[in-house]
């Protein structure tokens, strides 16, 4: 497939396709005409990469966690490293981190909230709407 079709099949756009290419993070074949050519696993890598980006992690470490991932087939990797699973641990623990903070805080707009409304309905005057 084309880089369009990816883009549009992924929800990525070209630019970031072809930035992830130079990342080595994709790979394309080329056709006779120079233009890039995707198989359809490039669909799930590019799913797949848009998910650890999410998570967090830059390209760098990305590149070096692809190979060692199961992609849609299910193939076993055999290309991990201790390094790499420390790493990972590390970046799983900063995401953790992070889940706790923002849980904490939703948990104080959630009782400014509940104070704010207090409030509100406590100045209303009877058969007034909000």
């Amino acid at each position: 497939m084309r880089i369009g079709e990816l883009a549009r099949r992924s929800g990525v756009s070209e630019r970031s396709l072809r930035y992830y290419e130079q990342q080595g993070l994709l790979r394309s074949e080329r056709t006779p005409g120079g233009h890039r050519d995707y198989g359809e696993w490039a669909v799930d890598r590019v799913i797949r990469v848009q998910a650890l980006y999410a998570a967090g992690l830059n390209s760098r470490t990305i590149a070096r966690l692809l190979p060692c991932m199961r992609d849609a087939d299910g193939g076993p990797n055999e290309l991990a490293t201790a390094q790499l699973v420390e790493e990972l641990i590390g970046e799983r623990d900063r995401i953790d981190r992070a889940i706790a903070d923002l849980a904490r805080s939703r948990d104080v707009l959630d009782e400014a909230i509940e104070t704010a409304s207090a409030g509100l309905m406590a100045t209303r005057t009877p058969g007034t709407t909000p």
